[in-house]
Parts: structure tokens; sequence; C-alpha cells
């Protein structure tokens, strides 16, 4: 069926949608003199979603979304938001989601900041989870807003709570340390040293690109996350100096080569549950961010420059002079490195070269 001009036009959306039938008219056409749309809705059926379109032509302001459950608010807001979404934060808001269970069928106008706060109160989860809860409502809140569901956001003044100290993250002992050096040569192993003698995160160690290796003056090139973390420079302890020189090889893309969509977040979730099976081989038992932890806790108490140690890490300084004015050279990054020393008397021997 064709429409008139100016009519607009119900389109059915790919993949497996509780409402796959989007309701648009065209408002504008941008410099390209692509077509500028508003979205009206989504519906169940393509019946449903004509009748729509045929009321919002009657009266554009005729359709009653006021009506618009939580739940319903959600599905609407994460088809259009999830397009564009990496995995990882579609996750976060998914989970969310689920605690937001006891106000899934009120009208979503009816929504106030008290039933928004109880759903995190009652999450019975840590301070991520319930941050998380939070920027679900503050995104459903624009949204709302946007669509005249709404004409008050009440999300932004939620109370997550502080953020607690984590107590999950273990300090691994030098001997433990010492042990592993034992059976340094599986590649599980070698990548826990260079964990430890690093800083890194396992993302960041798994995205290591060969042409980021500089023997030169032995730093890496790399990081993920905050603007702090993303494109520094690590410099190579020399107690790992012949791992990183035994995985290097200019034929891969990857400094630990392990297959070819390596910089996936599939793959880090692939990796950290075989890392913990080796791990378990071995009778050890850390996770992969305590060893970030370690060398974070070691350069600290050997009293190592502390703004040295955030470029290492990749956190941010405190101080707004250090985060400004203090730059570290690549000689100061390797003498604060320097003071990383699990057992100062490690036999040689135990270091594969």
């Amino acid at each position: 069926m064709r429409f008139p001009n100016g009519y607009g036009s119900v389109v059915k959306l790919s993949g497996k949608r509780r409402k796959p039938y989007m309701v648009r008219k065209t408002v504008g056409y941008d410099d390209r003199a692509y077509p500028i749309y508003d979205i009206i809705g989504y519906y169940p059926t393509r019946s449903e979603a004509m009748i729509a379109l045929a009321q919002y032509n009657a009266d554009p302001y005729d359709i009653d979304l006021s009506k618009t459950t939580m739940k319903d608010l959600y599905e609407l807001w994460s088809q259009e938001a999830y397009m564009d979404m990496k995995s990882s934060m579609k996750a976060c808001y998914s989970a969310a989601f689920k605690h937001c269970e006891p106000v899934y069928a009120k009208e979503y106008k009816t929504l106030r900041k008290g039933h928004m706060q109880a759903c995190i109160d009652g999450c019975g989860k840590g301070y991520s989870t319930r941050s998380n809860i939070k920027m679900l409502f503050t995104q459903l809140d624009k949204y709302a807003y946007d669509h005249d569901i709404i004409n008050k956001c009440y999300a932004v003044n939620l109370d997550v709570g502080v953020k607690e100290e984590s107590s999950k993250h273990t300090r691994i002992p030098d001997e433990d340390v010492i042990n592993l050096w034992k059976h340094n040569g599986n590649q599980f192993v070698d990548e826990t040293l260079f964990l430890l003698y690093s800083g890194c995160r396992v993302s960041e160690m798994l995205r290591i690109r060969t042409e980021n290796v500089n023997f030169k003056d032995n730093t890496i090139k790399g990081g993920l996350k905050t603007v702090y973390g993303k494109e520094r420079l690590i410099p190579i302890h020399a107690d790992i100096l012949p791992i990183v020189k035994r995985y290097y090889n200019t034929d891969n893309e990857f400094l630990f080569q392990r297959r070819a969509k390596q910089d996936t977040d599939s793959f880090t979730r692939w990796y950290l549950t075989k890392w913990s099976e080796q791990m378990e081989k071995l009778d050890f038992h850390y996770l992969t961010h305590d060893c970030r932890h370690t060398v974070r806790s070691k350069l600290d108490a050997a009293g190592a420059n502390k703004v040295a140690v955030d470029r290492i890490i990749g956190h941010s300084s405190n101080s707004i002079g250090e985060k400004v004015y203090t730059h570290k050279t690549v000689e100061e990054l390797h003498e604060a490195m320097k003071l990383l020393n699990y057992v100062s008397e490690r036999s040689d021997s135990l270091v594969t070269h």
C-alpha cells in the first residue's frame, strides 16, 4: 500500500523484537539529502502501527503515549539505543533493568524519585550495579521527556551511595610470584608474569600491538578505558624483557598473539575463563586484576614517585597541578618501575631467557 506524500511510513525492523513495527514520518532532509525522521512509536503488529499512523495524521498530539509503562518505555528506548551501543554496555543496562521489576507495570509518567530509589536500595548489589540502575533511569527519563511522556526528570537526584573500598582483589605474595617463575615458558604463566611486572589490565595486555613495542627505550605504547589510560607509555621491566622478546614477532599483529579476532570483548571473556583454568592447574587462585592491584601496592610501598606510578598504571592524579603541569620522562618511568622487586634474591636460574 502506497501512502500519500508526507503521510509517513511503517517499517518492520530486523531481528526478534516484541514491537518490530516502527512508525515514522519525514520531517526534513540533512546536508546529504538524506531524510530526517520523527519516530512516532513502535508497535507489535502492522495493523496497530497503521492505526497509530492514521491517528497521528488526524491529530499529531492525540496518540496517548502517557500510558506507556516502564517496561514498554525500556523496550522502545533499547530498540534505538542498543543499535550503536557496545555489548558490554548493553549487558550493564540489561542487568540494571532486571532490578526494576517492581515498577515494570507502572505508567512511566507516574514514577517518582521514591519508586526509582527503591529499585536501587532493594537491588542488594554493590556500587557498580546501583550506578547502572541510576544510569538506566537517567536514559529513560531523557527518552520519556523527549517524547512528551513526562515533563520532569527525577533520576538525576537518585542516590547510589558511596563507592566501597574493594576487598575483592588480593595482593599476591612474593613467594607465589617466585613459584610462577618456575613455570615460565607456559604462555598463560608468561602473560601472568607480564601483568605482575607491568600493571596492565588483562584487556590491555591482549590488545598490545607488536608495532607499539619499542626496544630502543624498552617501552610499550598501549592502554584502554580512561583518558589517562589510553595510549600511555609502559616501561618494560628488566625481569620480563626476555618474555616480551620471546613473544615479539613482526609477523603477528599482537604481542601475545592467539587468534585473528583478538581485539573483541568476547575474546577477553574466553581468555579469562581459560586463564582461571590454567591457574587452578598450578594451584593458584588469583584474579587477573590481582596482578594490577599488586603492582600498584608494591610501587606505593617502595616509595615510587606517585605521578610516575599513575602514568604507568593509567590512573588520574588527584592534584590539578600533577594532572596539568607534571610530565614524566621515559627515564623517570623506568626509575619508578625498577622499584618493583618481588624477591631481590630471586635466582636468575628461575628465568628462562
